[in-house]
């Protein structure tokens, strides 16, 4: 190649224009190389070119797909050939910018005058760099313009298709070869005059200079400069806030839903891993809600240690002692736990229910969703509205999905314009985003955390009400959130029939008799509705409880095994009498006291499905609470959730890798004496010459090998030689450094 190399380059570039490019491009420092020969190889291997090019924007990368176009990666190109293969409406100093940032990641060197690329650029660009087909040599002696201009319009319109790209087309003239004058297609005319290229059989190709020439003044097409511009809508911060609360309040009460669900029936985990379809489904039936949504909370209460396996001959998902104190927090606090857990998840819970690329289903909760650049992703997506004023709320998803797609289109794989959808779905049921901005909360959790992101939310939130509507239906409206103790009586004694920003509840026979078996008595729930209700108690209501309640816990049943009393002889002869329930193996003890062998959980329910309405005491006498408090296991450590920053030495860290790369080409450059070797003739002899050094004030050439086992020269001047250590002056550093004297390898006098 002609020109500077890209060690010649690099060697003439400043410590801080290298400390920036080991910044850009972190894998080229370690381990740190000896000296810039060794940078430039690493800086022109293929898998660091890759990495290095996955964030260039599309207009760059164009820039890039130019000076390989235009042969840079093998002899170096002026400047303005690439402004002009750009054309007409580019810019020259968009493409000087975009050259500069090609140079600072070393993928581009030279000046202006003499642009060169590292080979492994080639592979960085596509198969057919700006749609352009390879060059044909037998072209470049030709009057292309002319053989242009004599041909007839089919063949024309033929290879301005091509041009357009791509530059390939099928045909099965391809394996057809013939002389001009017995060509029957354009074809066959324009391969016989070698205006068409052989691929295979069935496939012809474009020459490159063909292309160039048929585009005119757009040698590379149509180039997009800047990214495509998003519509932003303006609306009020608070809006966008009282959107994303109620996206949040929704979301809590279906991870509690999942919670009460599972700890009464705890599904199987597959012998794959993962939960199955058929629990995937009840799970979204029974919370109403589709089965993406259902996937997803799920992945958030396994993140969040609410659920995990149970382990075990028969494996579960079962809820963790962690749920318990979910359950137990403020709202704010729930869900800065679940976003924050979002955000920072190596998983794509969007991916369940699809199939991999050997078309096996993927299901939540499994290995297979494990996707390491997830998090990354959603900052980076997240990025692009948080660059917008508070209240900019962009409507439409496509835009955003094109304007990250020219950000870096090679982001995210065959995923990429997918993972946009579904990191902005996800972000809006975690009420991150709304109406297609950033809600306050969502913000503060990009910049500051959980922690304040928490207080955010809790602004947003309603303020819990402490009120409930009767209505002569039966049924009780929340109209917004209840207060966490009235928000539990109104759970015990009804079920939620529907659920939005009104909460309706359903009271039914089942539901008093459930409230009454937790120890509530027909007057206490008389005094809730009373006090609560902002309309009147409709007297239906009043019936239904007092109805219930005459016949409940007439019978009181205690261990005994269990035991049932009562204070009426003729209800205790009934129960024994009644065929339905000789299984509870009740006998009498006492006039009024029946005991069994069985559980007393199992006798009350005995007596349930036998029409009975039986209630469980404890030793006192009071009315309890038999019902199970559900499944429970050990939940994992938590530790404190850390947003996601890419882990990049530091400056200093940095420059110091610079200065020994500067020192490596200072030993090697500087005239040396015959080494001596440590491992051929000895310590003696090197402790010998470098004691001599010392005593002249004469510099050295060092060969050592770090404690990493990183082999590099120094020149050092010796101070002292003691103690199997040589203190010595490094020029480079401006300090006395201390080099244990059995990792120097060799030494040599530097010569004048």
């Amino acid at each position: 190649m002609s020109g500077h190399s890209l060690v010649d380059w690099l060697r003439a570039q400043d410590e801080q224009a290298l400390v920036e490019l080991l910044r850009a491009r972190p894998d080229l420092a370690t381990p740190p190389p000896p000296n810039t020969g060794v940078l430039a190889t690493r800086a022109g291997m293929r898998a660091s070119v890759v990495r290095a090019c996955e964030d260039l924007d599309a207009f760059t990368r164009t820039v890039l797909d130019a000076l390989v176009v235009a042969g840079a990666d093998t002899a170096p190109q002026p400047l303005t050939r690439i402004n002009r293969l750009l054309g007409k409406g580019v810019p020259a100093a968009r493409t000087k910018a975009a050259v500069q940032r090609l140079r600072e990641l070393a993928v581009a060197w030279g000046p202006d005058t003499a642009l060169s690329v590292v080979p492994a650029g080639t592979e960085v660009t596509p198969q057919f760099p700006g749609n352009l087909g390879r060059p044909a040599p037998q072209l470049d002696e030709l009057d292309l313009p002319e053989l242009l201009d004599g041909l007839d319009p089919a063949e024309r319109r033929l290879l301005e298709t091509l041009a357009a790209g791509p530059p390939i087309g099928r045909t099965k003239d391809a394996g057809r070869a013939v002389p001009l004058e017995r060509a029957e297609n354009p074809v066959q005319s324009l391969m016989a005059r070698g205006l068409l290229l052989r691929r295979d059989n069935e496939t012809v190709e474009l020459p490159r200079q063909l292309g160039l020439l048929l585009r005119g003044d757009r040698p590379m097409g149509q180039v997009q400069v800047t990214q495509p511009e998003l519509t932003v809508t303006g609306r009020e911060v608070s809006t966008v806030d009282a959107t994303a609360a109620g996206a949040a309040l929704e979301l809590l009460r279906h991870v509690e839903g999942l919670i009460a669900l599972w700890s009464a029936e705890p599904p199987g985990v597959l012998r794959s891993g993962g939960l199955g379809v058929r629990d995937l489904r009840r799970l979204a039936k029974e919370l109403d809600v589709e089965e993406a949504r259902a996937a997803l909370l799920a992945e958030l209460a396994l993140d969040a240690s609410i659920i995990d396996n149970s382990g075990g001959s028969e494996p579960e998902w079962v809820p963790t002692t962690h749920a318990d104190s979910y359950l137990a927090a403020a709202a704010d606090q729930q869900w800065a736990t679940l976003a924050v857990g979002w955000l920072e998840l190596p998983r794509l819970p969007a991916l369940a229910g699809r199939r991999d690329e050997r078309d096996k289903l993927l299901n939540p909760l499994s290995n297979e969703l494990r996707r390491p650049n997830a998090v990354r992703e959603r900052h980076r997506v997240l990025g692009v509205l948080a660059e917008l004023p508070p209240g900019s709320c962009v409507g439409d998803v496509e835009q955003l999905v094109a304007a990250l797609a020219w950000r870096a289109p090679a982001r995210g794989g065959r995923l990429r314009d997918d993972l946009v959808r579904w990191i902005i779905d996800e972000a809006t049921a975690l009420g991150i985003v709304a109406l297609g901005g950033l809600s306050t909360a969502g913000a503060t959790l990009l910049n500051e955390g959980p922690g304040e992101a928490a207080k955010r939310m809790s602004d947003s939130l309603p303020e819990p009400i402490d009120h409930v509507l009767v209505q002569a239906d039966l049924t009780v409206v929340a109209p917004g959130r209840l207060e966490p103790e009235l928000a539990a009586d109104i759970a015990l004694v009804a079920d939620v029939e529907s659920a939005g920003g009104a909460t309706v509840y359903r009271l039914t026979d089942r539901t008093v008799r459930r409230a009454l078996d937790a120890g509530r008595s027909a007057a206490e729930l008389h005094e809730l509705f009373a006090k609560r209700s902002r309309t009147p108690v409709p007297q239906s209501l009043s019936y239904l409880i007092d109805d219930i309640a005459r016949k409940h816990g007439q019978l009181r049943g205690g261990p005994a095994g269990s035991f049932l009393r009562c204070d009426d002889p003729a209800l205790i002869a009934e129960v024994l009498a009644n065929p339905d329930i000789a299984r509870l193996e009740l006998r009498r003890i006492a006039p009024t006291v029946l005991v069994s062998p069985l559980a007393l959980i199992d006798v009350l329910d005995g007596l349930r499905e036998s029409g009975y309405a039986p209630a469980a005491e404890g030793p006192d006498g009071a009315v309890v609470d038999l019902r199970p408090a559900g499944h429970r296991i050990p939940g994992r450590p938590q530790g404190t959730k850390r947003l996601f920053s890419p882990a990049r030495p530091s400056v200093e860290q940095l420059a110091s890798v610079v200065r020994q790369i500067r020192a490596g080409d200072r030993a090697a450059d500087a005239p040396r004496g015959a080494a001596v070797s440590t491992a051929a003739l000895g310590t003696a002899a090197t402790m010998a010459l470098l004691q001599e050094a010392a005593d002249t004030g004469r510099s050295v050439w060092v060969g050592f090998v770090d404690s990493n086992g990183t082999a590099s020269q120094q020149i050092v001047t010796p101070v002292r030689v003691a103690g199997g250590v040589l203190e010595a002056f490094d020029a480079v550093v401006g300090l006395v450094r201390r080099f244990p004297l059995h990792r120097i390898t060799s030494t040599a006098v530097v010569e004048d």
